[in-house]
This record gives C-alpha cells, sequence and structure tokens, in this order.
C-alpha cells in the first residue's frame, strides 16, 4: 500500500497465559504449597519461584487506521540455560514508549525483512530492548508489513523469504502443565499430533533409575490406545525433562540411554521424543553431550528422537546444533530468538540440515503472540508448532488450529482467484 506509514506506538502491559517459574528452585526441591512454591528464589533477575507471566502489547496505527498488534513476552523459565530474566511489564512498556516508540513514528510500511533488521540495529543501540521486546514489536512489525502487501502474515512471511508452494496444515503438540493425566484425555480426544509433554520438571517425577517416568510413559501409550478411535490415530509422544534425567543418572550417558530406551520400549509402537535429556551448563557442552547421547541410542538401535531447547536460544545457536548433528528436533523457542525473523532463520536452518523444526514458545505467551506464531509456522513451512498459551490445553489448541484454519482457507481463497481466468 503506497504512502502506508506509522503514526503512533503503544505500549500496553498486559497479562501472560501462565506463571514465570524459577526452575533451578523448583529442580532443587522447592515444597508446593497449593499452587505456589515455598521458599526463596534462586534464579538472578527472580524475586518469586512462581510469579505471574507478564507481557506488554505494541500496537501500531498506520495512516491508514489499521492497528497492527504483537505481545512482548518471556518464556516461563527465564533466566536459565542462556535466556535473558523475565519481562516486567511496566518497565519495558516505558522503554518501549520512551525509546523505541519516538523512532518507529512517521516511518513507511515496507516489507518485514527489512522492518526487522532494522528493529534488530534499533535494539542493540537501546538499553533493556532484549529478546522479549523485539518479538513482540516483530510481531507487529509483520501485522504492519503484511496488511501493506495486502496478505495474510503467512503469505508474507513466504513471499520475502522467496519459498514456493501452498501453505500447509502444520501438525500441533500440546503441554499438559502439572494436570498430567486429566490433559492427556483432553489432547487425544481432540486428536492432537504430539502430546503429553508432561512437564516433568522434579526429580520425584522421574523416580529412582527412571522407574517413575517409565511408568507414566506406559500409562499415556496405554491411554491412547484405550481412548482413540481408530488405530489410524498414532500420536508422537513427547516428553520435557528438563534435563534431570542427567541428574538422576549423575552425568552418566550410558546410564541415561538406558532410561531413554526403557521409556522407548513402553511408548512403542508410538514414536518417543524426549526433549532436553541433560543439562551440560553450557551451549558447547550442551551439543557435545547431546551429540554424544544421540551416537549411543544409534549405536543400540534405538529409534528415539531427542530434541533440542535450552541452549538453542538464537538462529546461531540452532546452527551450531544442527552443524553438530546435536539433534533429531530443535525447539526454535521463538521468544528467545526475538524478532521473528531468527525465527524463520532458524526453521529454514533445519529443514536445510534433515532436522525436524518444531516451533515452539512458552505457556506464558498471549493469544497474540500464539496466534502470530501460526503465520510464522505455516509460513516457513516448520514440521510442527506448539499449542500456547497456558496449561490448560483446551484454550492454547483452540487459538492455534483456528488461526491456521483461518489463514489456509483465506491463503486458498486468493489462491484460487488468482488461478481464475480474466
Amino acid at each position: 500500500m503506497p504512502g502506508l506509514t506509522i503514526t503512533d506506538v503503544l505500549a500496553v502491559p498486559a497479562t501472560g497465559g501462565f506463571f514465570a517459574d524459577d526452575q533451578a528452585a523448583i529442580k532443587g526441591g522447592a515444597p508446593r504449597d497449593g499452587l505456589a512454591y515455598r521458599g526463596p528464589a534462586v534464579t538472578p533477575g527472580a524475586d518469586a519461584i512462581r510469579a505471574p507471566a507478564e507481557a506488554v502489547s505494541v500496537l501500531l496505527v498506520l495512516s491508514d487506521g489499521h492497528v497492527a498488534h504483537g505481545d512482548c513476552v518471556s518464556v516461563q523459565y527465564s533466566g536459565v540455560g542462556g535466556r535473558e530474566p523475565r519481562l516486567r511489564a511496566q518497565a519495558l512498556a516505558a522503554v518501549i514508549a520512551g525509546a523505541v516508540a519516538p523512532e518507529l513514528r512517521g516511518t513507511a510500511v515496507d516489507g518485514f525483512r527489512a522492518a526487522a533488521r532494522r528493529l534488530d540495529r534499533l535494539a542493540a543501540a537501546i538499553d533493556d530492548v532484549g529478546t522479549a521486546a523485539t518479538y513482540g514489536l516483530s510481531q507487529a512489525l509483520l501485522d504492519a508489513a503484511a496488511h501493506g502487501a495486502g496478505v495474510t502474515m503467512a503469505e508474507h512471511v513466504r513471499a520475502e523469504w522467496g519459498l514456493d508452494g501452498p501453505l500447509r496444515r502444520i501438525p500441533v503438540y500440546a503441554q499438559s502443565g502439572e494436570e498430567r493425566r486429566v490433559n492427556v484425555d483432553k489432547m487425544i480426544l481432540k486428536g492432537v499430533d504430539a502430546l503429553p509433554h508432561g512437564l516433568i520438571n522434579e526429580p520425584s517425577l522421574v523416580g529412582a533409575g527412571g522407574a517413575d517416568l517409565i511408568a507414566y510413559v506406559r500409562w499415556v501409550r496405554e491411554r491412547v490406545q484405550q481412548l482413540r478411535p481408530s488405530a489410524a490415530y498414532a500420536p508422537v509422544l513427547h516428553f520435557d525433562v528438563y534435563g534431570l534425567l542427567g541428574e538422576v543418572a549423575r552425568g552418566d550417558l550410558e546410564a541415561v540411554a538406558d532410561i531413554v530406551c526403557a521409556m522407548g520400549a513402553e511408548a512403542a509402537p508410538l514414536a518417543l521424543r524426549v526433549e532436553h535429556p541433560v543439562d551440560a551448563g553450557s551451549r558447547d557442552g550442551q551439543i557435545a553431550a547431546m551429540a554424544q547421547l544421540r551416537r549411543i541410542l544409534a549405536a543400540r538401535g534405538a529409534g528415539v528422537q531427542l530434541v533440542a531447547d535450552e541452549w538453542a536460544n538464537s538462529a546461531a545457536d540452532v546452527r551450531a546444533f544442527t552443524r553438530a548433528g546435536a539433534a533429531d528436533v530443535i525447539q526454535v523457542k521463538a521468544p528467545d530468538l526475538g524478532s521473528l525473523h531468527h525465527a524463520v532463520e532458524a526453521i529454514l536452518d533445519c529443514r536445510r540440515h534433515g532436522v525436524t523444526a518444531l516451533l515452539g514458545g512458552s505457556c506464558t505467551e498471549t493469544e497474540r503472540a500464539a496466534q502470530v506464531s501460526v503465520h510464522v509456522a505455516l509460513g516457513a513451512g516448520a514440521d510442527q508448532m506448539l499449542a500456547k498459551p497456558g496449561m490448560g490445553v483446551d484454550e492454547g489448541l483452540s487459538i492455534v488450529r483456528n488461526e491456521m484454519e483461518r489463514t489456509l482457507a483465506l491463503a486458498a481463497v486468493a489462491a484460487a482467484e488468482t488461478a481464475a481466468p480474466g
């Protein structure tokens, strides 16, 4: 749309979809008190073990009256694995209003990639504008650019990166939160493509030698077989274990492999993915440990896939993992990568190296961040994406699936109009 400009920028404190948790305190055995945890926070930047997730809505008012919208968020376990501390809404809104907004007002709305590169340069020059801020700002810039081009955000991503072919439906996976049984039933009844995540974030959920986790894998597989409408429904079983297998096994990767293989046996005939089985404490250490564990599993003939999450926090990190053969699947954790063009590049890098690209995120996100993520997944051709935000399954699944179906329908209409003669 010729002459379209940004006339105003609003930064509005908002609410995230769940809570920000101090992972180190929880893994260290902080006692539960209902939904809360007792005891002091451990992770730098955290003032409570569990605190309500915060967000900032960025509204770009355009010269034609359209309001482009994105939400700044941080992930549930901020401040660990190389991530920045959790977002504080009032402080970040003040930074955006005071330092970012004046730089955006009056600028032209053009292609997203150019706008995203300008955003990265702007963020580098302004204190306290980190990944949470650029994540939300880039969502709004993508919305504005797609509006200016007269297409959906997904179609604009495909056009900007020169990707061919129609948009295709992306398989969705969901996370159970702490309702590790009721929410599994929800996922099965709603035909989720990959489940249950499981939130295996406390040593008691793993048990000695992995016994409790292995039993849970068995229960999930049996529940799928009991509730599924037909044998054609065969979801991937995906468990996030937050590095705890390495702790239970005292760093012995052969012992970790024993647990993973036992999990795979209980999951069969369903496919199994294990996310973040160990935490080596640094990116290079994590890459080395994951690559070695993959080699051990391959030598044993285990068909289990390993998923990288922590320490794969930027597009450069993702490239390092893919080139080292350190994962079968990489969770491209969108809020950690900052501006959405980095998520697109990370997805494309995974595809080039034969690694499954999972566009993830966090339960702490908002409905808007989830909607825009759908467009990134569709546009870049991710292999799978997370249902988000929240831990209730129903809400996140509804938001992600519905945005996907609406976008696919609009794209189909546009394609038909383009193909029509005359």
